[in-house]
């Protein structure tokens, strides 16, 4: 359910596996490196952290999910190291047989992710 990745995502197929029979609706979620931050201009930014907490982590986060929302299948991928302005940091995918699910559960998975995650984010500035 997890990926940990320091190729850009935008090149890998996100979406595999989620669609299936009973599925009505896919949502997609893709958290992109925005060029902005407080007032400066940012340029990249770089996480850090070890990969097997944040495995553990992310896989807790997604479990929880599973068992809150109706769902069918959830799927995060994370690309660690240096990402640049522009491209993507996270991708989320939910499938679920009703869209209020699948958004209600991507939105969960979005905002665990971001309080509990144990990565740090260092922005680099113009």
């Amino acid at each position: 359910m997890f990926t940990c990745t320091d190729k850009p995502l935008e090149f890998l197929p996100l979406k595999d596996g989620l669609a299936s029979r009973q599925a009505g609706c896919l949502i997609c979620y893709d958290g992109i490196v925005r060029g902005h931050n407080h007032g400066r201009e940012v340029l990249a930014l770089e996480t850090s952290g070890a990969e097997e907490p944040c495995r553990w982590e992310a896989e807790k986060i997604l479990q929880e999910a599973m068992g809150r929302f109706d769902i069918l299948q959830v799927k995060c991928y994370y690309r660690k190291g240096k990402v640049p302005v522009g491209e993507m940091l996270f991708w989320i995918g939910v499938s679920a047989a009703h869209r209020d699910a699948a958004f209600s559960a991507c939105r969960y998975v979005i905002d665990e992710i971001k309080t509990r995650f144990p990565v740090r984010k260092d922005e680099y500035y113009a």
